[in-house]
């Protein structure tokens, strides 16, 4: 018996009943390949903003400073430090911190000064790419700072306008100057959001009195499949006098709240698709019942009851399949259309972050090999689950009893 060539005739013997059930499961099917790109698309995002504008891979500090953040815990050694890791292969930048007061006009907020070392600063993060209005920091202009947007909105300042910071120097002296406002960064996260005072190391440096040293050094692997693991050892091995964390470690809840993202795409998976297995198990199911007769006087001439298992498999084969086609045909493009299109979402999330990544307003989708794959994937198996039943039941038809079924 042939049972594709049966599975085919059976399958367009109800064409509506037929149809209805492809189209709900092919449905399902794009709409899961949507969702499950649109996902991947908002968790590399948000790794993106964790890790390349502010976190990087890898950090390093003096032992002591990630617990009290003061202004003479350094790595006397951050350029030595710098130019191992690149020889190393690794992307590396020394950065500086400090605490002070800023004012413009009557409003005032206190601020982390970050002093950035420019040219080395543009290899471990992309936020010299993040701003919302202005321009970067340039070597051409010492006096230039770049604010975190709710910083500057606290200011009520933009581009051009002069900013005064007061603060204490590392000698114990009174640390005040003017700046010109530069640029204003995107939403990062809330801490350079609403205290991000970005400025030259060499600016920083003459404010508060530090000639010498720094207080993190950020590094990024130039290979993004080396695990993390292990190249944080690999790091920490070269500098043993000195903490050396990996970002997981350094933001277990957000390293935490990306790695479910798998979870969270099966979740969504399995609750969808069981409204498909009910679909499917009740069309087969009166698929079933409909041709009890036939199925008694096929088993009456020989049939047996894994031929008949076979067959309402093969039938519902058949329907996966196109099922399948019909999702991947309409899902996938729509995926690609919304990656590089987005959904613009800034009316909704301009400025919102979770667990101090900011979202990204214009969410893209990104369409990957599990996004496109895991859906259709799990569609068959949802569907060869749901089926068991009803060719069980075909399968145990008596041919005497069936024959004489009305």
């Amino acid at each position: 018996m042939n049972l594709f060539a049966f599975a085919a005739r059976n399958v367009q013997r109800n064409r509506q009943r037929s149809l209805v059930t492809i189209i709900a499961m092919g449905f399902a099917g794009m709409i899961m390949i949507l969702y499950a790109s649109l996902m991947e698309g908002l968790f590399l995002s948000s790794e993106r903003n964790a890790l390349g504008m502010n976190l990087g891979d890898i950090q390093i500090h003096a032992k002591g400073y990630r617990d009290d953040p003061d202004l003479y815990t350094r790595l006397e050694d951050a350029d030595q430090v710098v130019s191992d890791l690149q020889k190393k292969g690794y992307f590396a930048s020394q950065r500086l911190f400090g605490f002070a007061l800023t004012a413009a006009g009557t409003s005032s907020a206190g601020v982390q000064l970050r002093g950035v070392h420019l040219e080395n600063e543009a290899t471990v993060t992309q936020i010299h790419e993040h701003l919302e209005k202005g321009s970067w920091l340039s070597r051409d202009d010492p006096s230039g700072v770049v604010l975190g947007r709710k910083l500057a909105r606290t200011l009520n300042v933009k581009p051009g306008d002069e900013v005064v910071v007061v603060g204490q120097s590392a000698d114990g002296a009174m640390a005040n100057d003017l700046y010109r406002v530069r640029g204003i960064v995107k939403s990062v996260g809330e801490e350079v959001d609403r205290g991000g005072f970005f400025m030259l190391d060499t600016a920083f440096r003459k404010l508060m009195g530090v000639q010498e040293g720094a207080h993190e050094v950020v590094v990024l692997r130039q290979d993004r499949k080396q695990e993390i693991k292990t190249a944080a050892a690999e790091v920490s091995a070269m500098f043993p006098d000195y903490e050396t964390l990996d970002w997981q470690t350094l933001q277990p809840l957000v390293a935490e709240i990306l790695n479910m993202s798998d979870v969270n795409i099966y979740i969504m998976l399995f609750i969808t698709y069981i409204a498909v297995a009910m679909v499917v198990l009740n069309a087969m199911l009166m698929s079933v019942f409909e041709r009890i007769r036939e199925f008694g006087v096929m088993k009456a001439i020989g049939v047996g009851p894994l031929q008949l298992i076979g067959l309402i498999y093969a039938e519902t084969l058949v329907q996966v399949m196109i099922a399948v086609l019909f999702a991947a045909a309409l899902g996938i493009p729509l995926s690609y259309y919304f990656q590089y299109n987005g959904i613009d979402l800034t009316n909704i999330v301009s400025g919102v972050s979770f667990a101090g990544i900011a979202i990204d307003p214009i969410w893209r989708a990104e369409v990957t090999q599990r996004s496109a794959v895991a859906p259709l994937v799990t569609l068959v198996i949802i569907a060869a689950v749901a089926v068991i039943y009803p060719a069980l039941k075909a399968a145990m038809i008596r041919p005497v009893k069936a024959i004489h079924y009305i």
